[in-house]
Formats: C-alpha cells, structure tokens, sequence
C-alpha cells in the first residue's frame, strides 16, 4: 500500500512567536523541508491586533505553500494561565484560517510530536530540534525553537497522519451509515 505524499503546515501557536514550518514527504521516503520560520507578534500591540496579524501571516503562508494539511499543536494545561490563553488564541487563529480554505486540520499533542519524531515522548526540546535537523537533512537547527517545533508538527502528521485520516474516514461512513438505517 502506498502512502499519500503530503505537504503539511505545522504551526506551533504562540501569540508571541507562532512558529511555522512546512515539509513535504510521504512515510518511508525522505522527508524535504519547504519553509520554516517564526510570526512575531510585539507585545505591546493590543490582543485583537496581535491576533488579526497573526491571521494575516498564517494566510501567505498558505497562499505561498499550499499545504494539503495544516498540524496544530493541541494546546494543553501549563501552570501559566496567561501562556496557555495566549497559545489557544493563537491555535484557533490557525483553526480559522484551515476551516476558511476547507484545509483538513489535525492536531498532535506535545508527547505525540516527540514520539514521532525522536521515539520516546519524553525526549526534551534539544532531542527533538537534533532528529528534525537529521530527518530533513539540515546543516543546522532552525531558530528560534517555535519554528524547529512546528517542522517536528508536521514531520509528525506526514508520519501518523495517514492513520489518524483513515481513522475518521471509518467513523464518518459508520455514522453514515447508522444514520441511514435510522431514518428506514
């Protein structure tokens, strides 16, 4: 069975620094970087403009790269309420923009990202940076940090993505068709 070749849009949310990077590939092929970098944000800007800036440089990403998928990473609990609020905001400002173009969105937690990329979902930031650099064949590690997150996002979804897919496809025809036989 073939795998699909994809180009996917990682996005790792901040409000502060978003980072965003593109790779394309297919599972047992190597993986080819396509753009990587970092939507800055001043601080001082009020939130709505923050957001809407946000917004805009999400939107030439895509109309430059043209992703098949976009991989957000899912926000979680961080004892920062302030950091976490940031981040979700920034994720649903992603979330938007995919569902505004009808492009597929798929979310992966931290430890998922890790074990896809490194092996072990409890490997630290520098493990990951390191195997991203190795997968793509980098001479170095992207920076800042945000936008070598987002390549290890959508390195992720090239990897495990096909399967989350298949998944609900399967649970979209079963409720389908258990909708059918309901209306019988």
């Amino acid at each position: 069975m073939s795998h699909p070749h994809l180009r996917v849009l990682g996005v790792d949310p901040g409000l502060t620094r978003c980072g965003i990077g593109v790779v394309e590939g297919s599972v047992g092929k190597p993986l080819s970087l396509v753009g990587v970098g970092v939507i800055l944000t001043p601080i001082d800007a009020p939130l709505e403009k923050r957001l809407l800036q946000l917004e805009a440089e999400l939107e030439d990403w895509i109309s430059l790269h043209k992703p098949d998928v976009i991989a957000v990473e899912r926000v979680f609990s961080q004892h920062n309420v302030r950091t976490v609020m940031g981040t979700g905001q920034a994720a649903g400002i992603a979330l938007l923009v995919a569902a505004r173009r009808n492009i597929s969105v798929v979310m992966h937690t931290p430890s998922e990202v890790k074990a896809a990329v490194t092996g072990s979902g409890r490997a630290n930031k520098a493990q990951v940076a390191e195997m991203v650099k190795r997968l793509l064949n980098l001479e170095t590690i992207p920076k800042p940090v945000d936008s070598t997150d987002a390549l290890a996002l959508a390195i992720c979804n090239i990897w495990r993505g096909s399967g989350n897919s298949k998944i609900e496809k399967a649970l979209k025809n079963e409720k389908s068709r258990l909708a059918k036989l309901v209306k019988k």
